[in-house]
């Protein structure tokens, strides 16, 4: 007890200890274990606090406490059959609890036994008296019910309880009714009443996509996957929900879906008219699914090109009458068409474009932010970063607006100039603007710090950065436990088993992916060049002023940490510090110890494995799977990441590469892995290539099947490295990119500059020059000094306030 109090009082290595001495001392007491599983549970360690109170309740089995801390601890690691061990128990011991029926039927549905579900809550509902009119715990009650028995496909009884306790008012929500009730009535082929339903539901929310496929599809009519025989209905349908609801956007968006020829062309004319003469700046965003179809993409082009054409001709010779357009919609029209033609690799045109829009209005924001996009298509991360400044400086409070310059500031690999803007909406207290932002749980900003420290070279930052993206989303996983006792508390059990639906896909998220696949890349990176590790640093680089700027600030941090822990010492001395562990010291600023690991191909792996089953349709996570399993010389895992990502797509170039590494790596092993591994491996093999060719072969037969492919011929260049081709043909397959057939892109040729740098080529300037020639509106292939006036350039100075500069007073003004 000594050691739980010292836990409050945040002396928390010191209590464990006592807590240890205490359990060590008895090993029979179940308060002792449950003390001990009490901080194990602060420490977010759920799978020791379980044992302790598994341990605890061997010695006290009907402890309530014990009992309810255990299901929710079951909840969270998802051991269901258990859960509903405990569940029974704690109904068993107090059945005039409500929560604990509650609690017992949700553990039998997560347990996937429904019909265990259905009868607990039967028994329930049998058992209550005396219920007061509009009791929302026991509407959500009856609600889940309703959903246990449409899961069950018993929908017949799914109706009739929703129709007997609709009518008496037992059920409040009456949006929950109807939708139960207009899939319910799908399900059982009451077409004509569930057409009904949708059709209230429709007219109750005209712009929610859900109502509309389940109208549609109570009429045998799929919208996403229109066919030739239901289109003419559909399109039907879709015009009369139209002049039925004229003030409706989803039924004319879905009829653009749906319709194609003239009929689309009919509908698309007003729908863009519409939405460049309401200034609506989301337009192209709107109708960009679209250009899917080729048909339709030409069609929207016609319709806009020809409106502009109008436009352009109205701006140029006025016109008295009141039919003609406003300015306005010229403007938009400009804006709409500059979208397009970038969307479509026309950046040159885009850019005419928006200059024509900005001398014809210079202070949209929307127009300046465009042409930075343009820009950074078009491999100017530095143009693109200057516009979005120019943008930024029209209006220095709109927070949309800096967020976006600091992205682009970041793009550009300017990081402490996408710091100074962030720094405007962060604490000011906090020891740096991206501390701030981490604890914020911003992951798009650890995102793209974690890019521009990579694309700088500093390798312990970004690993650093991404490896925070996963502690987020830990915390995220970990944030779900307060509501396993809570939601059956409150009976809010339909949001809650939602919740638990989208926890357990929690980390399919493009995040965290994202995240996952560049540290493993960065630990492979490290493995197969330890030398990276020794130079993980930037300080190295830094210039001399930069590098006291950088130890300034790094006192103040500490400085304010300081401060910090003073006040906290000051503060009241009984004040409760809690059982959750606070944040830990970072010992690790910068990252180093991180990139330096031992185990960093155990941490990639770790930090892969949810994407073997959450991002299965991802190319990229297989290949980094490989990368990482053939390292840790996980043979047959290497084996069936390659057989998973040749499913996806066989012609992938970086899978093509990670084959030819394969076939080399097992045919070089010196003996066949012990079986049952070594038949396996062979058998995996066999499936992935061809017994009778020669790697050689195989790779130019690759080549041959993709001529004056970029990408394609990158691979080649690298399979040709691990085949040991000489350093010469791997520099002319290269070069040869520059010239001939190959529809070569400024990424594709950065990729290939990058190659040429981890073969130490002495040919690397050359190529560099020769690709900054090929790409004039390209500045990623600039000298260093360059680089450096473009990153000045990049910045523009906030305009001078002209009532600051008439000698007002500061203060005044701001009042």
């Amino acid at each position: 007890m000594k050691g739980l109090v010292l836990t409050h009082m945040g002396k928390r290595d010191e209590g464990l200890e006592l807590v240890k001495k205490g359990v060590r001392l008895d090993l029979t007491s179940h308060i002792c274990w449950h003390v001990f599983g009490l901080i194990q549970k602060g420490q977010k360690n759920y799978e020791e606090a379980l044992k302790s109170y598994t341990q605890a309740l061997r010695f006290d089995k009907e402890n309530l406490n014990i009992l309810r801390d255990a299901a929710h601890l079951q909840t969270q690691l998802r051991q269901y059959e258990n859960l509903v061990e405990t569940r029974h128990t704690l109904l068993r011991m107090r059945p005039n609890l409500r929560q604990n029926w509650i609690g017992l039927a949700v553990a039998f549905h997560l347990n996937g036994n429904l019909t265990e579900a259905k009868k607990v809550l039967e028994h329930y509902e049998a058992s209550l008296k005396n219920i007061p009119d509009y009791d929302v715990e026991h509407s959500e009650v009856l609600v889940y019910h309703v959903r246990i028995l449409e899961d069950l496909g018993e929908f017949n009884d799914a109706l009739a309880l929703l129709d007997v306790n609709a009518k008496s008012r037992a059920i409040i929500d009456r949006v929950a009714i109807m939708e139960y009730r207009a899939r319910i009535l799908s399900k059982l082929g009451l077409t004509e009443d569930a057409e009904h339903t949708w059709q209230a539901l429709i007219e109750q929310n005209p712009d929610h996509y859900g109502y509309f496929k389940g109208f549609f599809s109570n009429r045998g009519i799929d919208l996403e996957n229109i066919t030739d025989e239901t289109r003419p209905k559909a399109l039907q349908a879709l015009r009369d929900f139209s002049i039925q609801l004229p003030r409706a956007a989803a039924p004319r968006r879905l009829a653009l879906t749906t319709a194609t020829g003239d009929d689309f062309r009919e509908l698309a004319e007003p729908y863009i008219a519409k939405g460049l003469n309401s200034n609506i700046p989301s337009l192209f965003a709107d109708i960009k699914a679209l250009y899917r179809d080729s048909e339709k993409l030409a069609a929207i082009a016609s319709i806009v090109e020809s409106r502009y054409t109008q436009l352009k001709a109205e701006a140029t010779v006025p016109s008295p009458s009141s039919e003609s357009e406003p300015p306005t919609t010229y403007l938009w029209t400009l804006y709409f068409l500059a979208q397009h033609h970038s969307h479509i690799g026309e950046h040159a045109r885009a850019i005419e474009l928006l200059d024509e829009a900005l001398s014809h209005t210079p202070t949209l924001p929307e127009l300046l932010m465009l042409k930075g996009r343009v820009l950074k298509r078009l491999g100017d991360p530095y143009g693109a970063a200057r516009w979005m400044d120019e943008a930024r400086v029209l209006d220095l409070q709109d927070r949309f607006l800096n967020t976006k310059c600091g992205k682009y500031r970041l793009r550009a690999g300017m990081i402490d100039e996408a710091q100074d803007v962030f720094a405007l909406f962060t604490k000011k207290d906090a020891p740096s603007p991206g501390a701030d932002l981490e604890d914020m749980q911003s992951v798009l900003f650890l995102l793209e710090d974690a890019d521009a420290h990579r694309r700088n070279g500093n390798l312990a930052m970004a690993l650093k950065r991404y490896t925070s993206i996963q502690k987020l989303f830990n915390e995220f996983e970990d944030d779900q436990f307060d509501f396993h006792g809570y939601s059956l508390r409150k009976f809010t059990i339909n949001i809650y088993l939602n919740m638990i639906q989208w926890a357990d896909n929690l980390r399919s998220h493009p995040a965290y992916v994202r995240a996952a696949i560049a540290a493993a890349e960065i630990y492979v990176q490290v493995h197969d060049d330890p030398t990276a590790a020794s130079h993980a640093s930037a300080d190295s680089k830094l210039s001399d002023e930069a590098k006291k700027a950088k130890k300034k600030a790094k006192k103040a941090a500490v400085k304010a940490v300081l401060e910090d822990t003073k006040k906290a010492a000051t503060s009241s001395a009984n004040e409760d510090k809690g059982l959750d562990v606070g944040p830990p010291k970072d010992d690790d600023s910068d990252g180093v110890k991180l990139l330096q690991a031992k185990d960093g191909l155990e941490k990639a792996s770790k930090l892969l494995s949810p994407l073997s089953t959450l991002a299965a349709d991802n190319i990229d996570a297989w290949v980094a799977i490989y990368d990482v399993a053939i390292r840790r010389k996980k043979y047959l895992q290497a084996s069936q990441a390659l057989n998973r990502a040749q499913a996806l797509d066989e012609d992938h170039p970086e899978l093509h590469v990670r084959l030819v590494h394969f076939k080399k790596t097992v045919s070089t092993l010196p003996q066949e892995p012990p079986s049952p591994i070594g038949p396996v491996l062979s058998q995996a093999s066999s499936r992935l290539f061809s017994a009778d060719i020669a790697l050689d072969t195989y790779n130019s037969q690759f080549l041959q099947r993709h001529p004056g492919s970029p990408k394609a011929t990158l691979a080649f260049a690298k399979s040709l490295q691990t085949l040991g081709s000489p350093l010469e043909e791997i520099e002319s397959t290269l070069f040869g990119l520059l010239h001939g057939e190959a529809n070569l892109d400024h990424k594709t040729a950065l990729n290939a500059l990058g190659f040429l740098d981890t073969l130490s080529s002495s040919r690397r300037e050359e190529f560099r020059a020769a690709c900054d020639q090929k790409f004039p509106l390209s500045t990623v292939f600039k000298t260093p000094d360059e680089t450096t006036a473009l990153r000045k350039e990049a910045v523009v100075p906030p305009p001078e306030d002209p009532q600051l500069t008439n000698g007002e007073d500061k203060g005044e003004v701001a009042s």
